[in-house]
């Protein structure tokens, strides 16, 4: 039960303090759409989702205006499109784009590959396909799995996305690479994630079920302010209670849009999700903490310390905590982040060693347009190295700005906000990508 003083507090956090339900994400499972004529099986994915999806937009608009909390966007996650198609993929992507359309939702996930292992042929095809896609559709995103912790790195897939990231680039070159914003590569991707563009309704998922992201950095900030100079005890615990109080919110959206759509609930994702808005950054958050900006020495311990916090926090305030559920660092996204890497305070290395502690990746960074596919590949290697090995997740979603260069900016509006063009290192590594297979599953992925 949600206490008088808690819906006080909640109205406090919406009207001054920038806090919303970031997502309500219906995740819908299409295996049963599969078959061997393309255009059938998109007839069956454009009316599954129809069918399943047709209220999730007027419901979460109703829980708005009933509860006053603001919820900015409603999606919907498929099952990765690889493991339906059995042909040529493209006539599904369009099926997808245009159900994502009909039902009025912000974005649709799932125009994915999980391919840390290996590849099917329907893999191989949807790769091929993915830049022409993303530059023809317009609410369609797309991921793909290239490493795990028990699988190793797939070489041979981190250099295929090296090449796609720059084709997607291109082809959507008039809106500064807006594609390369619709397409992440991960290790360790996991079945529930609500957030874009790395979403799909994993194999281990049901039928259909409700994910729900929460929000709130300018919150923590706020409750930050009022414990300044406070030694660092003081700092998590106070984030944690932020958390605590974030989730609840989350948890009572969850259930209501459950009960009301007759889907069963999911999770909730505790992740501090940025908006380019000034008051809602997790770069301002460390600043808080007592760092000039972000990317100055003891960034990343900070960092660390949020992360921790607001998982203990959030676990407590509800019983089906997953997805990502961390702190998202995402440039473009972030004002705090653009500023620190617009000051030269944060660059690509800083934000990789970052990546080690906070909830995914390196996220939304424009980098110049001449950045070689291996260069691309080789930083996708390099993150896909730190998931396996700590067993995480994380991600990489960059964005080579063609025809700009380093101290550029690029502009994509909205949510995705605008951002810096980053220095990519010069030094060439065409030799080692060049190399293929697998690097192998470190020792303590094996724990049977």
């Amino acid at each position: 039960m949600i206490e008088t003083g808690e819906i006080l507090q909640t109205l406090r956090m919406i009207q001054k303090e920038n806090f919303d339900i970031r997502t309500i994400t219906l995740g819908i499972n299409l295996l049963d759409c599969s078959d061997r004529d393309a255009a059938i099986c998109a007839g069956r994915v454009y009316e599954k989702i129809c069918r399943i999806a047709e209220n999730l937009v007027p419901t979460g608009e109703h829980i708005e205006r009933e509860f006053g909390i603001p919820i900015v966007n409603k999606r919907i996650s498929v099952t990765p499109v690889s493991l339906i198609c059995q042909s040529d993929p493209r006539p599904i992507a369009r099926a997808l784009d245009r159900a994502a359309q009909a039902m009025g939702v912000d974005f649709l996930g799932g125009y994915s590959a999980l391919m840390h292992k290996g590849a099917t042929m329907a893999d191989e095809r949807l790769l091929s396909s993915i830049p022409e896609v993303l530059a023809e559709t317009k609410l369609l995103c797309s991921s793909v799995n290239v490493a795990s912790t028990r699988s190793g790195i797939n070489m041979d897939a981190v250099k295929e996305m090296g090449i796609i990231i720059k084709k997607t680039a291109e082809l959507t070159s008039a809106t500064d690479g807006l594609g390369c914003a619709k397409l992440v590569v991960f290790a360790n991707a996991v079945e529930d994630n609500p957030f874009m563009a790395g979403a799909f309704c994993g194999t281990g998922e049901p039928e259909c079920a409700i994910n729900v992201g929460v929000s709130g950095p300018g919150v923590v900030k706020v409750a930050l302010e009022q414990v300044r100079g406070q030694p660092f005890d003081i700092v998590a615990e106070t984030i944690k209670r932020t958390a605590f109080k974030i989730t609840r919110v989350g948890q009572l959206v969850a259930r209501e849009a459950s009960q009301r759509l007759n889907i069963p609930f999911g999770i909730v994702d505790l992740s501090l999700a940025p908006t380019p808005a000034r008051g809602d950054s997790v770069a301002h958050i460390l600043t808080e903490m007592g760092l000039e900006m972000a990317g100055a020495p003891g960034t990343t311990a900070a960092l660390a310390l949020l992360n921790d916090a607001i998982k203990k926090g959030g676990v407590m305030a509800s019983n089906h905590v997953g997805g990502l559920s961390g702190a998202f660092i995402p440039v473009s996204e972030d004002i705090g982040m653009i500023e620190a890497a617009s000051a030269g305070a944060l660059t690509i290395e800083k934000l990789e060693a970052m990546t080690c502690v906070c909830s995914v990746g390196l996220d939304m960074i424009a980098i110049p347009g001449d950045t070689s596919a291996a260069a691309i590949s080789g930083i996708i290697a390099d993150e896909a190295a730190i998931g396996m090995i700590n067993n995480k997740t994380t991600a990489v979603r960059v964005i080579p700005a063609v025809g700009k260069k380093a101290g550029d900016r690029v502009e994509f509006g909205g949510l995705l906000g605008f951002a810096p063009v980053m220095p990519v290192n010069s030094f060439r590594n065409e030799d080692f990508i060049a190399r293929g297979g697998r690097i192998p599953a470190p020792l303590h992925s094996m724990r049977n």
